[in-house]
């Protein structure tokens, strides 16, 4: 007996692993609510990189991740925050998703001192209110409100745009970017918003009696399906542009592939599933998330999340939430959507601006649009 404990106690010290420490990474978006799928791709490009990180023998701890639903609502915002808040053994959150409770959340992260990279919350402003924690890994909508611009007056030809919002946080920013920029273009603009509804008859007969080349819908993709249904079947026959918060498959569900097709969407977001570099990243999300593809803002929660993974790598076992914020403006990583480093304001380094269609009931890539105009 004493023998084979002897030979059990020497095996067991040569070879039993010590159990690493945990770290929790959280997670805060939408995960219900009428444009859930645009926070579940987020959510599951960060379980992915997640997922490869305790794979890795070189890291000295474990990752588990916690995730909040705000269901996109700014007034869910701050008790989703706090929930992570609460949490001691949250280190970093990635997200919010949306920019209305990007606003809501970020004074209590600040408050906190703890860090939070959005991987899509894409107001202008948002770099401009104090927040002491915020990063984002997409470039805000002055960026992509000039190139749809270009785009519109350049290829399309536009010399009238209707230019709608939803009135939230995320559509007026980029409704505003629009505008000037199709002001500086010398386009007449037709200016409106509306709440999200179940009925855009009336909306629908206010854009169609404007008669503009283009309509560019600055919102979400459910009430963009709705719209979309209502124009058509009214006649409408002008061309239907909108940005990266309907840049989902889902619009192509919810509005009939009939009523979708050749919609034009701009996004500050490229296509990994068609980016031969992203291959590796596109493979693992498929065995991570049961064959599901990347979808938009996936690569950009992935890449954030990879950030606060590389600060965690750096620090060790001994990272604190305070230690994270404060090491986390000097990351310069790789990754599958650009390279990952910040400004001083939190925004992230260089940009694209893509443009998507909608062909034959798919959404399919067509470039960066700087690459789409001819001199």
């Amino acid at each position: 007996m004493l023998a084979a404990v002897s030979v059990l106690g020497g095996c067991g010290g040569s070879t039993a692993e010590v159990a690493k420490k945990e770290f929790v990474i959280g997670f805060q978006g939408p995960l219900s609510g009428d444009n859930q799928q645009l926070g579940i791709n987020a959510y599951d490009g960060v379980l992915t990189a997640i997922d490869l990180a305790n794979r890795r023998e070189d890291l000295p701890f474990r990752l588990r991740l916690a995730a909040s639903d705000d269901q996109g609502n700014p007034d869910q915002g701050p008790t989703a925050a706090q929930k992570l808040l609460d949490n001691p053994g949250v280190l970093a959150v990635v997200g919010p998703v949306f920019s209305g409770p990007t606003k809501s959340s970020e004074p209590l992260y600040s408050q906190a001192g703890l860090l939070s990279v959005s991987p899509s919350a894409t107001n202008p402003a948002l770099t401009d209110l104090g927040f002491l924690t915020f990063y984002r890994v997409i470039a805000p909508d002055t960026v992509q409100g000039a190139a749809a611009a270009e785009y519109l007056t350049k290829v399309l030809k536009a010399t009238k745009v209707y230019s709608l919002d939803d009135r939230s946080e995320y559509g007026t920013g980029l409704s505003g970017a629009l505008e000037q920029a199709l002001g500086e273009h010398d386009v007449k603009v037709v200016h409106d918003g509306i709440n999200p509804t179940k009925d855009y008859t009336s909306e629908a007969t206010k854009i169609i009696a404007e008669r503009p080349d283009v309509l560019y819908y600055s919102g979400y993709y459910s009430e963009l399906a709705l719209l979309t249904k209502t124009l058509r079947s009214k006649g409408f026959t002008g061309k239907i542009v909108s940005g990266d918060g309907a840049n989902d498959d889902q619009l192509i569900r919810e509005a009939g592939v009939g009523n979708a097709e050749g919609t034009l969407l701009t996004c500050a977001c490229g296509d990994p599933n068609s980016d031969p570099a992203a291959a590796g990243f596109v493979a693992e999300y498929r065995t991570v998330n049961s064959g599901t593809r990347p979808g938009t803002y996936s690569g950009e929660a992935y890449d954030a999340t990879n950030a606060i993974i590389e600060v965690l790598r750096k620090i060790g076992t001994g990272a604190t939430r305070e230690s994270v914020a404060a090491a986390f403006g000097s990351v310069n990583i790789p990754g599958v959507t650009k390279q990952i480093r910040f400004r001083k304001n939190g925004e992230v380094e260089g940009a694209t601006v893509y443009l998507y269609e909608i062909r034959d009931g798919k959404r399919t890539v067509l470039g960066p649009i700087r690459s789409l105009i001819k001199p």
